[in-house]
């Protein structure tokens, strides 16, 4: 079993930015793929982005491409998702995931192995 535990929400302005964090409970994520979603209320919890075990390659959902930058610590056992050039539309729940395949192509959640807890994300204008 591997335990993720997600920092790093709150509230910001439209513009500004925030770095989540996802750190494993134990070294058990170095193989593992990484990924981060997001649920709004009433909306389905959807792909924002993945990175490899190996962080050589990374995925990005279009509306983030540009603004998000995922990033990874294996000798930290963490996973890091860098907002920049937040919107109202970025408010969400935002979840960690780790995927024992090892790849960054996964975007459905089901092919994902275990989940941390989430941290909300509030963004205002």
């Amino acid at each position: 079993q591997v335990q993720l535990v997600e920092s790093g929400g709150g509230l910001v302005q439209a513009g500004g930015s925030l770095r989540l964090s996802c750190a494993a409970a134990r070294r058990t994520n170095s193989y593992y793929g990484m990924g981060w979603f997001r649920q709004a209320p009433g909306k389905e919890r959807e792909f924002v982005a993945a990175i490899s075990w190996s962080a050589q390659s990374t995925n990005y959902a279009d509306s983030v491409k540009g603004r998000f930058t995922i990033s990874r610590d294996n000798a930290q056992n963490t996973v890091y998702l860098q907002m920049n050039s937040l919107q109202p539309e970025d408010t969400a729940v935002y979840y960690c995931a780790a995927t024992k395949a090892g790849t960054d192509s996964y975007t459905t959640p089901t092919l994902y192995d275990y989940w941390g807890q989430g941290t909300q994300v509030t963004v205002f204008s």
